[in-house]
């Protein structure tokens, strides 16, 4: 299916873009990467250097629209990963969070309008979109009220795409991502993803610092499985157009899966802590997936344990963890 095509992926030396790379290389695909490394952000040339000999890095951003212009051209695929996906930072600094979600998104589509409509897009989301549940497992018709400015301009950008679809005829499919977890990703900080930065103080045989009574539930999928839902969705017509939830459906608490990893890790322990004033302020309560749309239109599921994608991370960051912390 991608053997020989022509694939750009913005955000391409972050966490999910260079797994996704990886694996499109993999699949024979010619794959150009876009990524700022703007400091903080997770993206990291060590990421993808089993694969950089065979994949062109385009250091630059998704707002700069002489780049755009001239990246889009000839691309049969476009996976759309760039963007400030930092809940406290949103909030810090929205305007930031708004250029580079928002006016980051306009500017790739305005490039596709003018110079490439047959390009398929496949725009990862987040289940941010949704803010506090009021109904369990959460499907795609399920109210979105956003409680961060992340999730407000990951939903603004989501529109952006689907009238884009709807207008130009730009092919556009949407992903609302549950939590990932996986190699590659950031772990100077845990500002990103608090399963990894647990996985982290595991590693580092500290205390996992689990918010209030470690009771909230979660739903989280491995990268592996989220790069391959993505294929899929690019790679099926009828889900252009659409949004699809992304996850396992299934709920963990956050104290289950501290315990979890410790277990695994053979290292660290959990201690209970207090909500900080900046995550109480955006954090949605229990969410987990209703994948039945993804299912019934590409046949994907999530095939990864969570005993087994937590053995795979703690192996990986074992072995690079230089490269990391």
């Amino acid at each position: 299916m991608f053997d020989n095509k022509e694939v750009l992926v913005t955000g391409g030396l972050g966490f999910i873009g260079s797994n996704l790379c990886i694996k499109l290389v993999e699949l024979g695909a010619r794959v150009t990467i876009i990524d700022n490394m703007l400091p903080r952000q997770g993206g990291n040339l060590f990421n993808i250097r089993d694969i950089a000999d065979r994949v062109t890095v385009n250091v630059s951003d998704v707002r700069n629209q002489l780049s755009m212009n001239h990246l889009v051209k000839g691309k049969d695929y476009i996976f759309h990963l760039a963007g400030q996906v930092n809940h406290v930072d949103s909030m810090k600094n929205p305007l930031q969070d708004l250029e580079i979600n928002c006016t980051g998104t306009l500017v790739l589509l305005e490039a596709l309008r003018h110079h490439n409509r047959d390009a398929g897009v496949i725009f990862a989301g987040t289940r941010g979109e949704y803010g506090s549940s009021v109904k369990l497992p959460v499907d795609e018709d399920h109210p979105t009220n956003p409680k961060g400015i992340y999730a407000v301009t990951n939903l603004t950008a989501e529109k952006m795409v689907l009238v884009y679809d709807d207008v130009y005829k730009i092919r556009g499919v949407c992903l609302r991502i549950t939590n990932t977890y996986g190699p590659r990703h950031q772990m100077a900080h845990d500002e990103y993803g608090v399963f990894n930065w647990f996985i982290r103080k595991a590693l580092d045989d500290e205390e996992i610092p689990v918010f209030g009574d470690g009771r909230i539930l979660r739903d989280f999928l491995y990268v592996e499985d989220l790069v391959d839902s993505m294929l899929k969705v690019a790679a099926a017509d009828e889900a252009y157009g659409k949004v699809f939830n992304v996850g396992t459906g299934v709920p963990v608490s956050f104290f289950d899966l501290a315990e979890k990893i410790v277990a695994i890790a053979g290292t660290g322990r959990t201690k209970f802590t207090e909500f900080t004033r900046e995550r109480k302020e955006v954090e949605p309560g229990d969410y987990y997936a209703d994948i039945t749309r993804i299912v019934r239109t590409t046949g994907w599921r999530p095939v990864t344990t969570l005993d087994d994608g937590i053995a795979r991370t703690i192996d990986f960051y074992r072995k690079h963890r230089k490269e990391y912390w």
